[in-house]
């Protein structure tokens, strides 16, 4: 389960973009805290320090206890919902925190980690992912940091579903239970050799084919010809005889 990660913030009143670039030049990010039973406010957090988290983290979506310096309500309980990062740089320029509660159930993203080797690949298949995280529901306390899913069994054509997965006590998942985790294929160059010995199996039969018609074709005009040429000669034989 996802631990409760604590983490210092300060409420901030100044707003407007030549602001925000001043908090950013002195190593701090700006961020809102939201909720459905609060009214949101703004925040900042040192650099830095939620660098260091997240790169603990297999996921951005993690429980954070803020302790904010100047808020009403010195400690609480949030939920990373989103991070907006610098589309060249990757620098995060800013955090929503969710403020969530014990007893109420979140929705997170979750990564997915698939475990095991399949047996489909030692025959030279290949295994395609197609999800790298899942989207589900649970309380705070129950928030995995990483799922994990055995793939070892699947053959060739076999694929790995939502309904074929077992979750973590208390974790449901939002996507419905035929999407598809992961599945093992051939390779192209596997699909390649099979069809390159169905075309050499095809022309050998065609040339067993031909060289039979071409047989049976010369036999007939042999046969043919030896016929003509007794008939002349008997015909030759019957006149010198009479």
């Amino acid at each position: 389960m996802s631990d409760q990660v604590n983490l210092k913030a300060e409420k901030r009143d100044d707003m407007g973009s030549a602001a925000v670039g001043r908090l950013r030049r002195g190593g701090m990010i700006p961020g809102v805290v939201y909720g459905s039973t609060q009214d949101s406010y703004a925040v900042q957090i040192n650099a830095n320090t939620i660098k260091d988290i997240l790169r603990k983290s297999a996921s951005e979506q993690i429980l954070v206890n803020l302790q904010i310096e100047g808020a009403k309500e010195s400690n609480k309980l949030t939920l990373i919902q989103d991070i907006q990062h610098h589309s060249i740089s990757g620098e995060i320029l800013h955090i929503d925190f969710n403020a969530v509660k014990e007893d109420s159930e979140i929705h997170a993203r979750v990564p997915i980690e698939l475990t095991g080797d399949p047996v489909g690949i030692k025959q030279g298949g290949i295994l395609d992912t197609l999800l790298h995280d899942i989207e589900v529901h649970c309380l705070p306390k129950d928030l995995p940091d990483i799922l994990r899913f055995d793939v070892s069994e699947l053959d060739i054509g076999d694929s790995l579903s939502i309904a074929e997965v077992e979750f973590p006590e208390g974790v449901l998942s939002s996507l419905d239970e035929e999407v598809l985790i992961a599945i093992v294929n051939e390779t192209r160059a596997a699909l390649s050799e099979g069809e390159d010995e169905e075309g050499e199996g095809e022309g050998e039969g065609e040339g067993e084919g031909e060289g039979e018609g071409e047989g049976e074709g010369e036999g007939e005009g042999e046969g043919e010809g030896e016929g003509e040429d007794n008939k002349e000669g008997s015909s030759d034989y019957g006149k010198k005889a009479s």
